[in-house]
């Protein structure tokens, strides 16, 4: 099924690229940095970095914003909050958390692609509070509790 969704460029960054898939097969679309003069990251800094983008999706999608490989790799550029939840009810502008865990400084130049978009479906769920649950064989082991 094909989910149409709204994409609006913001005043001031028509020169910005809109998000765009790299290849036929990608599933996320590249996002753009639509900042007005160059930011640059220090090690362990964070920033918040505009796309110049706002969308309208139908109420079944959510966009979650995730890191680029490349960045990450070449120049640990990630982003936090990942992936990121834009909700189908919000209207802003989407802009992208970047922290630079690398150790060097990294600077985003107007137009670099600095995260991808992938959509996904959120199901309706209804929350139903109970006294007690079922019981599983993990129970409630938390975090490492079913080793390597």
């Amino acid at each position: 099924m094909l989910y149409q969704v709204k994409l609006k460029q913001l005043p001031g960054n028509e020169d910005v690229h809109i998000p765009q898939k790299m290849s036929a097969l990608a599933s996320g679309f590249d996002l753009y940095a639509a900042v007005t003069e160059p930011v640059t990251l220090q090690p362990g800094e964070r920033s918040l970095i505009p796309t110049g983008v706002a969308l309208a999706m139908p109420e079944q999608l959510e966009a979650q914003i995730r890191p680029r490989s490349g960045l990450a790799l070449k120049h640990g550029i990630t982003c936090l909050n990942s992936p990121g939840t834009i909700d189908a009810d919000y209207r802003g502008e989407i802009k992208v958390l970047l922290i630079n865990l690398g150790q060097s400084p990294f600077t985003i130049d107007r137009n670099e692609r600095i995260a991808q978009m992938v959509f996904q479906l959120v199901p309706q769920v209804s929350l139903e509070q109970v006294n007690d649950l079922d019981e599983t064989v993990r129970g409630a082991g938390g975090f490492g509790h079913t080793g390597r």
